[in-house]
């Protein structure tokens, strides 16, 4: 059977770039499917884009599709015949699908039985199914901004202009209705705007990439991607240099140009004088241009610029771009100097002027109770005086720089700018660094803060922001997190947790949501919220970031099976107390059980947990003495199940303290042979005995086993062979 090439190409007034990255990425997880699941497996499935176009390259897809056999289910087989007879439900069924009811047959479901037949399907040819398909593959792009153009009500981030949609060399029938307007497909692509305005006739499939190429377009984006890296570096090496390039700028940079030519432009060496922050600010996020530095790693007077018009017109397009980026850099300069001549704690009346969120005051407003977050975090971390005054400092001036005439202008900057002005201000290295690092991680993959203040003031920002936006009731839904609410408290667990600051994070979020009703007496505290909210942040960062197998997190967070009312009361305040101590004993249990030493206290623990459950003994008690009665003991398995948990229980107290968990873990496991004999042993016990005191006793017994390994996690989420 001959192999045939499909094209199928979507014109457009330019795209947004983050949407041409997107609409590849989802062609490419939904075409190849959609064509297996008609039967259809071509050679390669190609996924093009540029700011104009997106393309489906298909080589190697057969004519049609192959014959084949179909199983179809019908009706029941006692409504399709009555007296051995087919009923009009029978025949209707037939002559749907094209039999007699002879065709019949009768198989057994677990639904009862019913009548199938097996029916010969002839294979579509390709050229009746591609037009379908192709319009379904465009409807099914997803995205932001879509916009309706003409009078039409079709949707697409940019205006379609034209469609190509060729099998071979043959125009497969393709067209979108939009209001008034038809768009029909043909063979007739564009070229680049300025370097091939006429249309380009596509003779066959097989010759796009050339044909669009001669045309000034480079389709593949991989291939502009590796143009655009080679030219940046030939260029640097102009002037000496190295370019800098940003991936996120070169995504980007990828998306804009269909013929890329990397231009060499400069500004005024005066400018160098400008925080280097201020300079790569202007140069990337406003202009898109790739910085320059020599081999010392210091800025260059130069930039590079990826233009999409004339190559030859290099030397006009960098002049251009050379005026816009020192007008830039001028303003810059102006505000920094004009910044400057004011002390960056001048600044904080202004913060009364900003709004933090309607119902919840000013920046100023804010800051204030930023301060008292941060107050009380260095409280329980026990600071130095001179640390207790840079963590003031730092809270107290963490904001100031929002209303400076640089952050305005270039809110990118903000920390960084507070930084440079606490500086010039006369404030402490240490104090600047605070204000600069307390933003931090701003995203995933982002750097965590080094220093004291920055790791304090960060926490209190980020505490204030939950406990607040809680308050009022914004919790985020599914996918939507307007106040980057996960992000925050991811933060400030892995701030915790990186800095090993031994915060109770428990007692914070009470103190901020007592003052939040204070404050708010109209709201109620959002305490059991927030304590949820961070139940949920430790599970994702614990198997997500952690590496931790999702049992032993659940092992950990209390998810098992103790069913005690009072455990899942206490388990939640003892996470959120000690945040150092959840991670230390996921950790640890995961290391058991790469170690295989877990698999040698889980069935102890395990199957007296299971039956524990049955008693009342409260999962907090951990002394035998009390619960157990000595006397009633019958039989000396019991009775060595009794002299080994008091030999336990001082170890068990003595860990709640230390957390050395392998104390503990040692002692379960010399438990184990002994709580073996109790369960099967010659000498082993009825534990559901009909005696009430016998029955109580010896499930006590086995609710201090389990108590003892609810020290370390609940095994009883702990899924065996995990």
């Amino acid at each position: 059977m001959p192999l045939q090439t499909f094209l199928f190409e979507i014109g457009t007034e330019e795209l947004p770039a983050d949407f041409v990255r997107s609409a590849i990425v989802q062609w490419q997880g939904l075409i190849p499917p959609g064509l297996a699941a008609e039967f259809l497996e071509p050679e390669s499935v190609e996924i093009y884009g540029t700011p104009r176009r997106l393309t489906v390259l298909i080589k190697g897809l057969p004519e049609c599709q192959p014959d084949r056999l179909e199983e179809i289910k019908g009706p029941p087989a006692s409504a399709a015949f009555k007296d051995g007879q087919p009923t009009p439900a029978a025949l209707g069924f037939a002559k749907k699908q094209g039999v007699s009811p002879e065709d019949f047959e009768i198989r057994s479901t677990p639904k009862g039985d019913f009548i199938f037949v097996n029916k010969q399907l002839r294979g579509q040819a390709s050229q009746d199914l591609l037009p379908k398909l192709a319009l379904g593959w465009l409807k099914a792009l997803d995205g932001r901004r879509f916009m309706r153009w003409g009078d039409g009500d079709w949707r697409f981030p940019r205006p379609i202009r034209w469609l190509v949609c060729l099998l071979d060399d043959q125009v497969l029938p393709l067209h979108i209705d939009n209001g008034s307007t038809t768009l029909v497909a043909d063979r007739l692509s564009r070229g680049h705007r300025i370097l091939h305005p006429a249309p380009v006739s596509l003779a066959h499939g097989e010759d796009y990439l050339a044909q669009l190429k001669q045309a000034g377009v480079v389709v593949d984006p991989k291939e502009r991607r590796a143009i655009i890296e080679q030219q940046i570096t030939t260029q640097a090496a102009t002037p000496e240099g190295k370019a800098i390039i940003y991936d996120d700028l070169l995504d980007e940079v990828e998306q804009l140009v269909e013929y890329p030519t990397a231009v060499l432009g400069q500004f005024d060496q005066e400018f160098l004088s400008l925080p280097r922050e201020v300079i790569t600010t202007v140069m990337v996020t406003h202009q898109r241009y790739f910085p320059v530095v020599d081999k010392d790693g210091q800025l260059l007077p130069h930039f590079i610029t990826i233009a999409n018009g004339d190559p030859s017109k290099g030397e006009i397009i960098a002049a251009g771009n050379g005026r816009v980026i020192r007008a830039r850099l001028a303003d810059a300069k102006f505000f920094y100097q004009a910044d400057c001549d004011d002390s960056l704690d001048s600044y904080l009346p202004q913060l009364e002027t900003v709004t933090f969120q309607e119902e919840l005051g000013t920046m100023r407003d804010k800051v204030d109770r930023i301060m008292e977050m941060a107050a009380a975090i260095a409280d329980q971390l026990g600071v130095t005086e001179q640390q207790r005054g840079e963590i003031d400092s730092t809270a107290m001036l963490c904001k100031a720089d929002l209303v400076t005439q640089m952050v305005y202008e270039f809110p990118e900057l903000q920390g960084i700018m507070g930084e440079k002005y606490a500086l010039v201000s006369g404030e402490s290295a240490v104090v600047a660094q605070g204000i600069v690092e307390h933003y931090l991680p701003r995203h995933q993959d982002d750097d965590l803060p080094q220093g004291l203040p920055g790791q304090v003031v960060g926490m209190a920002d980020r505490l204030d922001t939950l406990v607040s936006i809680f308050g009022l009731g914004l919790l985020p839904t599914g996918s939507s997190d307007p106040f980057a609410l996960r992000r925050a408290a991811n933060a400030v667990i892995n701030v915790a947790w990186t800095a090993g600051l031994e915060v109770n994070s428990l007692e914070l979020l009470n103190q901020g949501c007592q003052d939040f009703v204070t404050s708010h007496p109209d709201k109620t505290s959002p305490l059991p919220a927030l304590k949820a909210f961070f139940l949920q942040r430790l599970q994702t960062l614990l198997q997500d970031e952690q590496g931790i197998d999702y049992d032993l997190v659940n092992a950990v967070l209390g998810s098992g099976e103790t069913n005690c009312d009072d455990a899942e009361s206490t388990m939640p305040d003892r996470l959120l107390a000690d945040l150092q101590d959840v991670r230390e004993r996921a950790q640890y249990l995961q290391e058991l059980r790469d170690n295989g030493h877990l698999d040698a206290i889980y069935p102890t623990v395990n199957r007296s947990a299971k039956l524990a459950s049955k008693g009342t003994l409260p999962t907090t008690q951990l002394d035998p003495r009390p619960v157990v009665q000595a006397p009633q003991l019958v039989q000396d398995s019991e009775k060595a199940v009794y002299q080994a948990l008091l030999a336990i229980y001082p170890k068990a107290v003595e860990v709640q303290e230390s957390r050395d968990y392998e104390t503990l873990v040692n002692a379960l496991h010399e438990l184990a042979p002994t709580v073996a004999d109790f369960f099967d042993g010659p000498d082993s016990v009825l534990v559901m005995a009909e005696n009430d005191e016998l029955r109580q006793n010896r499930l006590n017994l086995l609710g201090l086993i389990r108590n003892y390994a609810l020290i370390l996690g609940d095994f009883g989420a702990i899924v065996k062979g995990a």
